[in-house]
């Protein structure tokens, strides 16, 4: 018997067990490639190849109905040197980011807080703050038109019925992006939802902690909620700051970039630019520029966190 086994070794034979698990796995292997086929084929024809053609094409001087030729970084060069749209779309750009992302945050942050109150009926306020998420963005662009219109529209009715000045709001070419970026606030509710989700995750007992040694709402608020609050905040600041950095509905539907390009956003000025004018590399250029300011800022943000996110689980910022 011992002659058998030191055979079985010598010839790396393996015990069946082994070999059926063996078998198992790679079954298991070889269907969990099928099933990811169509993510991975969906990825590589619809995501990375669109990606690598568009860096290509960045590189050349193709407009759509001839043929591309190759001009290296003459497009990058372009954007500084000759065109000036290009810094007015991205001044106005972050203008309306600076804007919009803080007073967003702000209003939803603070409604979460309300919402984490234990008041009656507190899931049909919950629903009415969300709701106007779900509105498509399109019918708020045209809503928003009526409320924004200097004439009879609802905000300018609501400032005369109570002796307030009026203003021209989107047809203002001063007031156009602040006027945007009120708008911006109506869609809160998302922000609010994650929000309030990290506020229910807040321990209980930090906060009667600080109740026993005399602190008041304040206190609580300033070293309980705000710290643990850190990655929620984190969070919402990069989403936020990329999303603002690609609005293009309320410049489509709402301004056409006006008046005097006064909200003339980045991504509609790319648009104007493929679609348009049909310079698709020069436009592709755009893409990728725009590409590379919002890593930057990403990996900026990032860098900052290390300063003031705290992780309860890492124990520290």
């Amino acid at each position: 018997m011992s002659a058998t086994i030191t055979r079985s070794h010598r010839s790396g034979e393996r015990p069946s067990g082994r070999n059926q698990l063996s078998g198992q796995a790679r079954l298991e292997r070889r269907w969990g490639l099928i099933l990811a086929l169509p993510a991975i084929l969906g990825f590589l024809i619809f995501t990375l190849g669109p990606m690598v053609a568009s860096f290509f094409f960045s590189l050349t001087d193709w407009i759509i109905g001839s043929s591309p030729s190759f001009v290296g970084l003459g497009n990058y060069q372009r954007m500084f040197t000759e065109d000036d749209l290009f810094l007015k779309s991205l001044g106005v750009t972050t203008y309306y980011t600076l804007g919009a992302v803080p007073l967003t945050m702000i209003v939803g942050f603070a409604i979460a807080l309300l919402l984490n109150k234990q008041v009656r009926a507190l899931g049909v306020f919950r629903t009415i703050y969300y709701l106007p998420t779900l509105v498509p963005s399109v019918a708020s662009a045209v809503l928003w038109i009526w409320i924004f219109n200097p004439d009879f529209g609802l905000l300018n009715s609501s400032l005369r019925s109570v002796g307030l000045p009026t203003s021209n709001w989107i047809y203002s070419e001063t007031a156009a992006v602040p006027s945007l970026v009120i708008m911006s606030v109506w869609g809160f509710g998302n922000i609010m939802v994650i929000f309030l989700a990290g506020l229910q995750g807040v321990p209980r007992h930090l906060y009667e902690a600080v109740s026993i040694d005399g602190g008041n709402a304040w206190q609580q608020f300033r070293h309980v909620t705000l710290p643990m609050m850190t990655p929620i905040i984190f969070y919402n600041l990069v989403t936020s700051v990329i999303g603002t950095f690609q609005v293009f509905n309320q410049a489509y539907i709402m301004t056409q970039g006006g008046p005097n390009n006064a909200s003339l956003f980045y991504i509609y000025y790319l648009y104007q630019t493929a679609f348009t004018k049909s310079e698709m590399g020069y436009a592709s250029a755009l893409a990728w520029l725009l590409f590379m300011i919002v890593m930057v800022i990403t990996v900026l943000l990032f860098r900052s966190a290390r300063r003031w996110v705290y992780y309860e689980m890492a124990g520290a910022r």
